[in-house]
């Protein structure tokens, strides 16, 4: 028995996929009942709580020989991230009390790193409360590279306007990116494994790409030119604010760490997991999707 949180997101709800498929049980755990029809047809068990009950986590999680946590994405963090320090708290005292046979916890590429990450800055607190727990519970640390599935905002510009504006620059320079189907994949693929201790899983698609291509990937797929065009940085903050962003300051950092190189993966020190999933493959689901 596999217990799986964020189901209804794309990382939660593609480990579960891929446990289910492959025969294994699976304790859906949500925060929200109205979603779990899906779930429940599929043959999931449905477990019903949300990221600050520790009690009703630690039932959900009571039982289970692997555990996926993650925190709720949050764009628009308060100073000093006190979200996301609480529901890591939350996280660590629902695994202390129900003692799982293993954990795999979400992190981000660069999540090794305290300082310089912005917005990755909260799944690095996370990473910090597993590291305490007053137990030896073995752990799974996945440091994926930057979705794929990003692209969605990238949709109605280059297909209304022929363009696509990038934060990541410049634009030539190749980044790692992921489908956020591998990362469920590798979920799912370490959940059923025996381990002891700590590890840490990076987790990149099978090539890096540039803005250049991925705006020549869209163009393909929506069949009409599109410009990759960079934003430039000194705009990034009003365009933040004007989107309803108070405290743009994370996510401005975490680009500026992209951008310099700074958030990377540690090559040849941790395991390293390669999708097959190709950009392309992802941007004609997010087209035939609506985005």
């Amino acid at each position: 028995m596999f217990a799986i949180t964020g189901v209804t997101g794309q990382v939660g709800g593609a480990a579960a996929r891929a446990l289910l498929d492959a025969g294994h049980a699976v304790r859906a755990v949500l925060r929200d009942g109205s979603k779990a029809a899906p779930w429940r047809a599929r043959g999931a068990e449905i477990a019903i709580a949300s990221f600050d009950d520790a009690d009703a986590l630690s039932a959900a999680f009571s039982g289970a020989d692997g555990v996926f946590v993650m925190l709720a994405p949050d764009f628009a963090p308060q100073p000093g991230y006190p979200g996301a320090h609480a529901a890591a708290a939350v996280l660590k005292e629902a695994l202390t009390k129900a003692r799982p046979g293993r954990v795999a916890a979400l992190s981000s590429v660069g999540g090794q790193r305290d300082t310089g990450l912005g917005l990755i800055t909260q799944v690095h607190i996370l990473e910090e409360a597993l590291a305490t727990l007053p137990f030896a519970l073995p752990t799974a640390i996945l440091r994926p590279a930057w979705f794929m599935e990003n692209a969605l905002w990238d949709i109605a510009p280059a297909r209304d306007m022929g363009a696509m504006p990038s934060f990541l620059q410049p634009l030539d320079r190749a980044y790692p990116m992921v489908a956020t189907a591998d990362i469920g994949r590798v979920v799912a693929q370490t959940l059923a494994q025996s381990w002891q201790g700590r590890r840490v899983i990076e987790i990149e698609g099978p090539r890096r790409y540039t803005q250049r291509e991925i705006a020549a990937l869209l163009a393909d797929v929506l069949e009409r030119p599109v410009d990759a065009q960079p934003i430039p940085r000194e705009q990034w903050e009003a365009r933040f604010q004007a989107q309803g962003t108070a405290w743009p300051a994370p996510r401005i950092e975490m680009l500026d760490g992209f951008n310099a190189g700074w958030i990377d993966f540690e090559d040849g020190v941790n395991e390293r997991m390669v999708g097959t999933t190709g950009y392309r493959t992802v941007l004609e689901q997010l087209v035939t999707r609506g985005g």
